[in-house]
């Protein structure tokens, strides 16, 4: 049976622990990946303004941002367990400037990372859909289901990338 509330991608990465779980909790190398700027650090608690910048990890998928460049965002730092679980919540497909979505409730997005035999498991979860307005439910459903299904591969390129 097919959930309406949860989205899950995983994605095997022939990385440590130690350099994925970097990539997904410092917020600068988080955005070059995800293709997003943040004003400032995850920490627990915080409330950090995101705005949309391409990926680095791949020319094909940053011009399909570029229509979204400089759409601003709100994460708010759930969890941090290092090494383990990174969390945040937002406002799922919050892209009309003209909305103002921080009545809506947000989703939580969990990273989770499994040390493997020559890698790292990393599962992405984003659950709440079913507490979004129905007006736009189904719609930011289908925009982060193929969201996440193209961020589990710009993680892997990204960590490919030669490290500065």
């Amino acid at each position: 049976m097919l959930s309406t509330d949860r989205i899950e991608k995983q994605v095997f990465l022939r990385a440590s622990q130690e350099r994925v779980w970097r990539a997904i909790s410092d917020a600068k190398e988080f955005g070059d990946w995800f293709g997003v700027a943040f004003d400032g650090q995850f920490v627990p608690g915080a409330e950090l303004q995101g705005r949309v910048t391409p990926t680095k990890a791949d020319p094909e998928v940053a011009k399909l941002q570029e229509q979204y460049a400089g759409t601003q965002f709100t994460v708010y730092v759930d969890r941090i367990e290092p090494m383990r679980v990174f969390a945040y919540r937002w406002h799922p497909f919050a892209i009309d400037p003209a909305v103002d979505y921080s009545k809506e409730p947000a989703t939580l997005v969990t990273f989770t990372l499994e040390p493997k035999d020559d890698g790292t498991l990393l599962t992405v979860t984003e659950t709440g859909f079913d507490a979004i307005p129905l007006a736009r439910r189904a719609d930011a459903f289908e925009a982060n289901a193929e969201g996440w299904a193209m961020q589990v591969q710009m993680i892997e390129k990204y960590l490919l990338l030669p490290q500065s």
